[in-house]
């Protein structure tokens, strides 16, 4: 963050976390519903097709990475991707269409180090059932980090694919700074960087999570070095992988149903079962010409992760663990 940005663009005015137990709007303990939830058909802003997926999902699953747009706040001049408006509203639509129930805001990279919009997100969709990773910079204070932790905040992302406002030298100094608080960092890198700059990742002192498969290209999968950097890094404890982005790096795309991707996201679910979440990406803003059909990208974890058990840790065990979501 830039010295001259206002406390308050950073934080929005950050409103306090609710920890603990799920509340009804009446301020009675929620009750995870007994059932698998199934998908409601609709159109969907920014996603193709209209059908619900065909793989219920289970009680209280996690959608561990998505974004809002809004125009009237400003973009960072630095950074290059200017998507339309994609709402709160917007993305409770996709919600019900997949049957998710939780979800993960992420600052992208349009808007720098400006949290307000996603932080105001959170808000609207519910603390309860929402958290959120921000984009800082090291000219951040320990006051901005705490007031984010108490409105949800749980992790940074650094983004060096579209980069612009952060850099790799930033990821050691602020994850020093963030470990106390539980949060981890959050890489957006491809893979052939992952590899690069896999010693740096080890020694962090807070946990790593990469975005999309590791950026792996498809075509390479399981021989890349970038997927054995990070599958050594699962090994070893310190990382975690967002099962997500399948039509980033798939050499078949969707025609072919990503089927590329599927050793690359088996061998990460092999490696560290419990280290793994999974993601739509919306508004899929990587993909403007034609947007992914979302119930396939969710139906694609019946490949990616064919045990019921495990896919059940993936959706709903695992967030809570990585995000601090309750228990339910």
């Amino acid at each position: 963050m830039q010295q001259s940005m206002s406390r308050r663009a950073t934080l929005g005015g950050a409103g306090v976390f609710l920890a603990g137990a799920s509340l009804t709007s009446g301020g009675a303990m929620a009750q995870p519903p007994a059932s698998p939830v199934r998908g409601e058909a609709g159109a969907v802003k920014f996603s193709a097709g209209t059908e619900a997926p065909r793989m219920p999902a289970p009680p209280l699953a996690a959608d561990c990475h998505h974004h809002v747009y809004d125009a009237r706040f400003p973009a960072d001049p630095r950074t290059q991707l200017r998507p339309p408006d994609a709402s709160p509203e917007d993305y409770r639509a996709l919600a019900r269409r997949l049957g998710t129930q939780r979800s993960v805001l992420v600052t992208p990279s349009t808007y720098g180090t400006d949290n307000r919009l996603h932080l105001q997100a959170l808000r609207e969709l519910g603390p309860e059932r929402t958290r959120m990773v921000a984009v800082v910079d090291t000219s951040v204070t320990d006051a901005d980090l705490r007031a984010m932790h108490e409105a949800g905040v749980r992790g940074i992302r650094f983004n060096l694919v579209q980069a612009g406002v952060t850099t790799i030298d930033m990821v050691e100094p602020l994850s020093a700074r963030v470990a106390p608080m539980g949060w981890h960092v959050q890489i957006h890198m491809l893979g052939g960087q992952i590899a690069e700059n896999e010693a740096l990742f080890a020694r962090l002192p807070s946990q790593v999570v990469f975005d999309h498969l590791g950026r792996v290209p498809m075509d390479k999968g399981v021989e890349h070095p970038g997927y054995l950097a990070v599958r050594r890094l699962l090994e070893g404890g310190k990382a975690w992988v967002k099962l997500s982005g399948a039509y980033m790096d798939t050499k078949v795309g969707a025609a072919g149903r990503w089927s590329d991707t599927v050793p690359v996201a088996r061998g990460y679910v092999a490696a560290a079962p419990e280290r793994c979440v999974w993601a739509s990406d919306w508004p899929h803003v990587t993909e403007p010409a034609e947007k992914p059909d979302d119930a396939a990208l969710f139906d694609l974890l019946t490949e990616w992760v064919p045990d019921e058990a495990a896919r059940r840790r993936v959706l709903v065990d695992n967030p809570a663990a990585l995000y601090g979501f309750p228990r339910a």
